[in-house]
């Protein structure tokens, strides 16, 4: 049985920017005199990891912060942006998903990002997209290597009891593609607001979904 996985939560809808703002809300709180414009995002963009990258960026200017503790407010302002966001699913998101149940497909969302910012925006899109349509979801705590590391892949293959050859992930940046890649899983690259500029490799890049063509990517589909 086909199973589709989306790789981040702004594969399902584009919270790029949002989360850009999150770190300059919560930087401008925290009396930081940091802002980061949307090339400096997008060229951090290429690190995984919020907490990684405000840690860098505090080696950079030679200051020491919390990144943890500023990292766990950024989320915190991320879910209340998202609350607030009038927020769509991406294109073909709803119809892919509406195709994958009505064929018998097993759908997964396989993050390593909180569970908090997953239900934030799951919670503001339903009943468009909502947990319930997932027969896995993986968090940052279900796994302890992030992306680009194929834990959270191969995680989410046990809980559903698929091969990586019937699966197809979509991802928004290369350290996405990366880890499904790792898997054995086909990856198709959706890319985000701010990494259209990533290297994905040979994965397909696409701009919109299509649920024929994703299960095609599939074993079962390649071999029909």
């Amino acid at each position: 049985m086909p199973a589709i996985v989306f790789g981040s939560i702004s594969t399902i809808a584009d919270t790029s920017e949002l989360q850009r703002q999150a770190f300059n809300e919560t930087f401008a709180a925290e009396g930081l005199d940091w802002q980061w414009s949307r090339d400096d995002y997008r060229e951090m963009l290429v690190q995984s990891g919020g907490k990684s990258r405000i840690a860098e960026f505090a080696r950079s200017r030679g200051q020491d912060v919390d990144a943890e503790a500023l990292h766990k407010a950024k989320s915190q302002a991320f879910q209340r942006n998202v609350a607030a966001a009038d927020l769509a699913p991406r294109p073909g998101v709803v119809d892919t998903i509406k195709s994958a149940k009505g064929n018998g497909w097993k759908l997964g969302l396989v993050t390593t990002t909180s569970r908090d910012n997953i239900m934030a925006l799951l919670n503001r899109l339903s009943p468009d997209v909502s947990a319930d349509d997932f027969d896995v979801i993986v968090d940052r705590g279900d796994v302890e290597q992030p992306k680009p590391d194929k834990a959270a892949y191969s995680f989410a293959l046990q809980h559903i009891g698929e091969s990586a050859e019937d699966c197809v992930a979509i991802e928004d940046n290369a350290d996405g593609v990366t880890s499904a890649t790792t898997a054995g899983i086909t990856c198709v690259a959706f890319p985000n607001a701010n990494t259209g500029e990533q290297d994905f490799g040979t994965a397909r890049r696409v701009d919109r979904l299509d649920a024929d063509q994703l299960q095609g990517l599939t074993g079962g589909g390649r071999s029909a």
